[in-house]
C-alpha cells in the first residue's frame, strides 16, 4: 500500500505545470517576414539538414554526458528537439526536477535563471506539441519523454514544447505508458542518469546543487 502512495504522489507533479501566454513567436520551421521578404533564422549551431532520420545527441551536463537517439516515428517530437539543439537554446537550462526511483526533469527555459525558481516547471517555448504516443515504445530505464500538463487541461496530452524527463527507474514510470509521449533512447550515459538522479533535493524535488546541462550537440 505504502508503494502505490508513493507512486501516486510522483505522477501527480510530473504533469502540474504549463507552458504560460498564448501560442506565439516562431513555429518549428516557420518562417518570419521582414521588409517583405520571408528569412529563417540564421546562425544555428548547426544544420539540422544534415542530421539522420534517427539523429543521435550528446547532452553534454556538469556531471557528465547522456547520449540520446531520437525516434523516427515520432517526427513531430524528433523535429522539435532539433529546431531547439541547433538555436542552443538547451544551454544553460537545470534538471529543475528530480526523484530518485522515478526519472529526472529538465527543458525549462526559465531554470536558466534562479531568480525564478518559484516558478521552475511552468516555462517553456511558447507552443505545444501534438502527442505520439505509440505503444512500441515504453518507459523503459534512459527512455527520453516530453512532459505535459494534467489530463484535465490538456485531454489531448499534447506535450511541452521543450521540457523532458529520463527514465531513471522503469518499474516505476511504468504506470506512464501510454499516457506521455515517449520519443527517443539513451544509449550510453545511463551511469550519469544514475548520478543526477542521486543528487539530493528538498521538498519541492529541486537539487540543492545544480545539475545544468552545458550543451545538447548532434553526434554525426
Amino acid at each position: 500500500m505504502k508503494a502505490k502512495f508513493f507512486k501516486l504522489l510522483l505522477i501527480i507533479p510530473l504533469v502540474v505545470f504549463s507552458c504560460k501566454g498564448k501560442q506565439g513567436g516562431v513555429q518549428p520551421g516557420e518562417a518570419t517576414k521582414t521588409d517583405d521578404s520571408l528569412t529563417m533564422q540564421t546562425n544555428l549551431i548547426f544544420n539540422p539538414a544534415d542530421l539522420p532520420e534517427e539523429p543521435v545527441f550528446d547532452i553534454v551536463t556538469n556531471l557528465g554526458t547522456i547520449r540520446i537517439k531520437l525516434y523516427k516515428e515520432t517526427p513531430k517530437h524528433r523535429d522539435n528537439f532539433v529546431k531547439l539543439a541547433s538555436e542552443g537554446f538547451f544551454d544553460g537550462i537545470r534538471f529543475h526536477r528530480i526523484i530518485k526511483g522515478f526519472m529526472i526533469q529538465t527543458g525549462d527555459p526559465l531554470s536558466k535563471d534562479m531568480a525564478n525558481e518559484a516558478s521552475f516547471g511552468t516555462g517553456g517555448p511558447g507552443y505545444t506539441i501534438p502527442a505520439e504516443i505509440l505503444p512500441q515504445f515504453n518507459h523503459k530505464k534512459g527512455a527520453l519523454a516530453a512532459a505535459r500538463r494534467g489530463d484535465a487541461g490538456n485531454p489531448m496530452k499534447e506535450s511541452s514544447g521543450s521540457q523532458f524527463y529520463i527514465v531513471e527507474d522503469a518499474a516505476t514510470c511504468a504506470q506512464l505508458d501510454g499516457a506521455y509521449s515517449v520519443f527517443g533512447e539513451t544509449i550510453d550515459g545511463l551511469d550519469v542518469v544514475d548520478k543526477i538522479a542521486a543528487v539530493p533535493t528538498n521538498f519541492s524535488d529541486r537539487p540543492t546543487s545544480d545539475v545544468i546541462i552545458k550543451s545538447v550537440k548532434p553526434v554525426l
